[in-house]
């Protein structure tokens, strides 16, 4: 069914699932920092899609083109009989035209997602990161350190020491390099790659509120000339009057000023600012130390990271060739040695085939034979319906399977019958207990048995009226 209603009730059901979807995800035990990784960026997607469908109902419950109103009027008015029966009549003529039609139920997308482990979810993890991340534990600033050292006029760091001050704009960076277009292209790549860092190694931590939060505090910080390292002077501050906003130039006299307003690059510029032109050099400053800022908090909520980064640089600095390649094959063993410790952990030695126990493991041997669960005792009447064990043999005749396969045969279940499993034989010992007059007209009430779950039986009439005083 493809109306409105049915759409929301499948919406609400899958939000529900992948809720918890979510909650199994975040109760398994994740013990290496791939386990953890993987299963973020796995509550990451389920929240992306209850995002995305928590939209769609917002359009659906919002009803501007009135469908939803409209099928809700036509199933509780006068006809709501003649709309049940039609939209019946849609679901039987639909399973008419496609009576194999294979429908799995929804929540077996996430019970596969708990019992699968795929290689290629490790290949989706390792294809995100580059090799000096180390699956998000460390920065990779070495792109970002040649950037840094071809900017002009910038003091030379090593890349150990540029991990330390990248975020010290109001020292490091001098204010000349601070509006040209390289130090531009420079805080872009930066801000770029935090943020692809965090998606990438902190799928689950909030950016937006981060970003929000930050803005909010910078524009006031801007507003009272507070921001660090764009403190306002006297002489900088915008809105002279002999400051022309067109051209980006600064006078000193009048008169000059005055006869620049006549000139025709002036009436250009002029033109094309107020036709929505490039920004004022203040909306320059000001998105430039806005880049710088949101950099400057990025880091801080990366500290951890950075210093994580910092001691791994340390410790590489430290080791010779040949011990960089050994430490290499080393984390490539102890990763192979971790996957087969987790087959070994999910295959069992189980090579006779024994039934499982409680605690999921083979039962002993002598335990098998004990009990004569390795033979077999079929019944037809069940449907061919193998059962292992006498002991599960003799119980079943009481059971809802074989006691549906007397009903559908027409015969009572009653204790002339135990020990007949064939259909032939049930049906021949039927009718001579008739011709003899010792099969008794059947009577449920005090023929037909029930079993209470401690295992006592009692006839149906028994059984309903312990039932109904609570005793049972």
């Amino acid at each position: 069914m493809n109306n409105v209603l049915e759409r929301q009730r499948a919406a609400h059901e899958d939000i529900e699932r992948l809720e918890q979807a979510i909650v199994d995800q975040f109760m398994q035990d994740a013990k290496t920092h791939r386990e953890r990784l993987h299963a973020e960026h796995t509550m990451d997607t389920f929240l992306t899609r209850i995002s995305e469908k928590s939209h769609r109902l917002y359009d659906l419950y919002e009803d501007q083109d009135g469908l939803r109103q409209s099928e809700i009027n036509a199933l509780s008015g006068s006809s709501e009989f003649s709309e049940f029966y039609e939209r019946l009549k849609v679901i039987k003529e639909h399973h008419r035209k496609y009576p194999n039609e294979t429908v799995e139920p929804p929540e077996m997308e996430f019970i596969y997602l708990n019992q699968r482990k795929d290689e290629s979810d490790d290949d989706e993890l390792e294809k995100m990161f580059s090799g000096e991340e180390g699956l998000g534990r460390y920065f990779d600033f070495n792109a970002l350190h040649a950037q840094y050292i071809n900017l002009k006029s910038v003091k030379k760091l090593d890349y150990l020491q540029y991990l330390s001050d990248f975020d010290n704009f109001a020292q490091l960076y001098p204010k000349s390099i601070k509006s040209s277009p390289e130090y531009k292209a420079y805080l872009d790549s930066m801000v770029a790659y935090l943020r692809s860092f965090f998606e990438r190694a902190k799928p689950l931590f909030d950016v937006g509120e981060l970003e929000n939060r930050a803005r909010k505090e910078f524009e006031e910080a801007w507003d009272e000339g507070r921001v660090s390292g764009w403190e306002w002077s006297t002489q900088e501050k915008p809105g002279e009057a002999l400051f022309c906003e067109a051209c980006q130039k600064q006078f000193t006299k009048q008169s000059v000023f005055d006869g620049h307003k006549n000139g025709k690059k002036h009436i250009k510029a002029q033109e094309k600012l107020d036709a929505g032109g490039p920004k004022t050099k203040e909306d320059q400053r000001k998105a430039t130390a806005w880049k710088e800022t949101l950099i400057i908090r990025y880091a801080d909520a990366l500290s951890d990271v950075r210093e994580e980064s910092k001691a791994n640089v340390e410790r590489k600095q430290a080791l010779t060739d040949k011990e960089r390649i050994l430490e290499q094959e080393q984390e490539e063993v102890e990763i192979a040695e971790q996957e087969s410790d987790e087959e070994d952990e999910d295959r069992i030695y189980n090579p006779l085939k024994l039934p499982l126990g409680w605690d999921g493991k083979p039962i002993p041997y002598w335990l098998y034979k004990l009990h004569g669960l390795g033979v077999e005792y079929p019944c037809e009447i069940c449907g061919n319906y193998v059962y292992m064990g006498r002991k599960a043999f003799d119980k079943h005749f009481q059971e809802w399977r074989h006691a549906h396969g007397m009903r559908c045969l027409g015969i009572p279940n009653t204790r002339h019958f135990h020990e007949i499993t064939k259909i032939d034989d049930a049906y021949t010992l039927y009718e001579k207990l008739k011709k003899e007059g010792v099969q008794e007209d059947f009577k449920a009430e005090t023929m037909e048995e029930f079993e209470d779950t401690e295992g006592n039986v009692f006839n149906k009439k028994t059984y309903e009226e312990l039932r109904r005083q609570g005793i049972l």
